[in-house]
Order: C-alpha cells, then sequence, then structure tokens
C-alpha cells in the first residue's frame, strides 16, 4: 500500500514539478546573461590563479611584496623606529644612542667611564715594525709627546718583547705576520676609528728622526694648511728619489720643485708638485679618510698611492707640501723587504720589489680606468682633462 500510494502521488505532481523546473530554468540563464554583461572581461591567467591549486611562485612573489611593503611604511609607523640618515645598519635606533666612530684611547677597567682619563690624545702615530728595529723605533717614539696615540702594527709576530720600553705599555699593538702599512693601515685605521685625531701619521720604520718634533712639525702644517705633508728628507745612502722630498735648508715649507727633463709634463702636477712619498706621509682627518677609501685591498705595497693623493684635497699643489724645518733621514734598511719568499732563483728582496711595481701599474691602471668611466658618464672627454697625468 504505502508503495503504491507513492507512485500514485509522484505520478500526480509531475506536470507541476516539470513546469517549475522549466521556469528555474529560463529564470536562471536570464540572470546568467545579465550578470556575464554586467562583469568585466576576466583574463585566463587570472582565473587560473582562482583556481585551488598551489603556485609557489605567486607565494613566493606575495611574500617578498609584503616584505618590502612593510619596510616601506616603517618610517611611517609611529610605533617604530626608522631613521635613515642614521649609518647603515642603524636605521632602526635612536640616533641618541648611535655612536658610528670610536678611537684607540685606552680605557679603565674599574670605576666611573668620565674618570678614565684627565686629556685624550689630539694625534696618532702608526709604525710597521720589526723587532730587530725596535731601538730606531724607541728613537722615534720619543719624539711623539703624549698628545700621541702610538700604535705599533707587527710584520713579525713579536709584540710582548717590546714591554722593555715604558711607552709601549701605552701603545697599541696588532700583530699579523707578513703584512705591510697598507694592510694594517686599510683593516685598523678606518676614519671612523681615527675620527678623534686632527692629524695621522703613517710611517715606516727607518726613519733617521735627531732633527724632527713632532709637535713642531703639526705648527708648520697648520701654519702653511697642509693637508698631505712629510718631513723634509735626506738620504743616507745617495740622494732622495724625487727632488720634491728633498730637504731645502733655510726654510720652514716647499710646495713645488724642479725635476729631472722630462719627469714633470706638468709643474702643477707630481711628482713636480701636490706629491709626497708613501715613506712618511702626515694626513689631515679629513684627508685621511679621502685616501683610506682610495687604497685598495689587495695592493697592499702602496706604489702609486703617493701620486694619487692629490685626488683628495684642492687645490693639491697648494695643500700638500714638505716641511723643510722639520726634517728626517731615510736609513734604508731592509726589514720587511726580506720577510718575502724568492721565487725562481730570485732574492726574498727582489720578488717584494717586483710586487711593488707590478701592484703600481695596476693601481695606476684602475684608477685611470674609474675615471674615466665617471667622465664617460658626465659626457666629459677624458682625453682632454690633465687629471689624470701623473
Amino acid at each position: 500500500m504505502g508503495i503504491v500510494t507513492r507512485k500514485q502521488s509522484c505520478a500526480k505532481r509531475k506536470p507541476s514539478d516539470s513546469m517549475r523546473i522549466i521556469v528555474i530554468f529560463f529564470v536562471g540563464t536570464a540572470l546568467g546573461l545579465i550578470v556575464g554583461v554586467s562583469l568585466p572581461t576576466m583574463s585566463i591567467s587570472k582565473v587560473k590563479l582562482n583556481l585551488p591549486s598551489i603556485n609557489l611562485s605567486c607565494i613566493q612573489q606575495k611574500y617578498t611584496e609584503t616584505t618590502s611593503s612593510s619596510q616601506d611604511q616603517l618610517p611611517s609607523d609611529p610605533s617604530k623606529i626608522w631613521v635613515p640618515t642614521n649609518p647603515r645598519g642603524a636605521e632602526r635606533l635612536a640616533p641618541g644612542i648611535v655612536r658610528a666612530e670610536s678611537d684607540f684611547f685606552l680605557r679603565k677597567l674599574w670605576g666611573r667611564p668620565s674618570e678614565d682619563f684627565n686629556s685624550t690624545p689630539k694625534y696618532l702615530v702608526a709604525f710597521t715594525v720589526g723587532y730587530e728595529q725596535r731601538m730606531n723605533i724607541d728613537a722615534a717614539v720619543k719624539k711623539f709627546s703624549e698628545n700621541f696615540t702610538i700604535v705599533l702594527f707587527h710584520y713579525d709576530g713579536r709584540t710582548t718583547e717590546w714591554d722593555e720600553f715604558e711607552w709601549s705599555k701605552r701603545a697599541i699593538h696588532v700583530s699579523v705576520r707578513k703584512q705591510t702599512k697598507w694592510w694594517y693601515a686599510k683593516r685598523f685605521l678606518h676614519p671612523d676609528i681615527v675620527a678623534p685625531y686632527e692629524y695621522i701619521f703613517i710611517w715606516d720604520e727607518d726613519l733617521g728622526v735627531e732633527h724632527f718634533n713632532a709637535e713642531e712639525y703639526i705648527k708648520l702644517a697648520r701654519k702653511h694648511k697642509l693637508e698631505i705633508s712629510q718631513p723634509g728628507l735626506e738620504q743616507r745612502k745617495g740622494g732622495p728619489c724625487w727632488n720634491m722630498t728633498r730637504r731645502r735648508e733655510g726654510q720652514e715649507v716647499h710646495k713645488e720643485a724642479q725635476e729631472k727633463p722630462g719627469k714633470c709634463k706638468y709643474p702643477l702636477l707630481p711628482p713636480c708638485a701636490a706629491f709626497v712619498e708613501i715613506m712618511a706621509p702626515v694626513f689631515s682627518r679629513s684627508a685621511w679618510r679621502c685616501v683610506w677609501h682610495m687604497i685598495q685591498n689587495e695592493f697592499v705595497h702602496g706604489w702609486g698611492l703617493d701620486f694619487a693623493f692629490r685626488r683628495c684635497v684642492e687645490p693639491a699643489h697648494e695643500k700638500i707640501g714638505v716641511v723643510d724645518a722639520q726634517w728626517i733621514v731615510h736609513q734604508d734598511m731592509l726589514s720587511l723587504g726580506n720577510q718575502g719568499e724568492g721565487q725562481t732563483g730570485k732574492a726574498a728582496w727582489r720578488s717584494v720589489n717586483q710586487r711593488c711595481g707590478m701592484e703600481w701599474g695596476m693601481f695606476r691602471g684602475r684608477l685611470t680606468s674609474a675615471e674615466r668611466s665617471y667622465y664617460k658618464s658626465k659626457g666629459i672627454n677624458y682625453t682632454d682633462l690633465l687629471v689624470h697625468n701623473y
């Protein structure tokens, strides 16, 4: 009975159900047409992005966009610190806590920091040394007052032995075997480290200083507005390589010289002017900041730098000079040169000297290429300029 009744009821509702289905079909079709016309056309690629599939590249791109957008929003977010004028990497710090510069001042392990010292050195002198030259360095250091921080770069690894000298106990000692002063300077005399010092002396170890006084030297450098300088030079054997660095008697300072024919194409360019040697240069704070950036990491001997010092001051022929009234003697001792290794039957010092010359050529080529590229980017004909001439 139940089954028959259900069949009969179903049979009775068929006409109305069919009509309802037909009406729904037509209404749905009409609505579909209206919606389809009203919506903007969608590209196939956009439709695909809406499919329930995992697109890793899309996720990665979205993550990158989110990260960079949040980075960009940091300056406008008042709850986050973001100071773009801070040193690179310190943008998230409040400016009052940032200390971008440091020093070599020796501090106590006890007491209040403000009581560590009564005064601080105003100048710095760095020597690259081997223990065998200790007596010469001892004599040199005594020419520098307590206004100087003393830095010794040890190329032979011997440091503790220097404590036989009382001044060594307050000096800064850096020891790395078989390296040169320009290697040390690039890595340990960063401008932000030596920023407190008004003048930076970067000297060889084989200099006679009987006629030199550092405080008097600085007075003359200031008086004549020298940003890069050196003491007048006398040579124990023969004469100095360049007339520009040769000491002149009876005067305080000179800034120009006459060289042998062919050595100076232009009288206001090296080696006739705007020139001191890499043996015993003295830099003002601002000049050293520029020169440090010009030192190449892999060119350890520094040959050619002295011809390029002039790029760091303007006008160079007025701000680079030789202080004659405070002079030194180059004693020409083979020390660091003997730290090299002989190659193809050559003596160690000859192999070192060969590298020096090679570095000079490479540095000059690199500098020329850099300046040519710069002027080309500015639409300036490089060959018409004197700036690239040595």
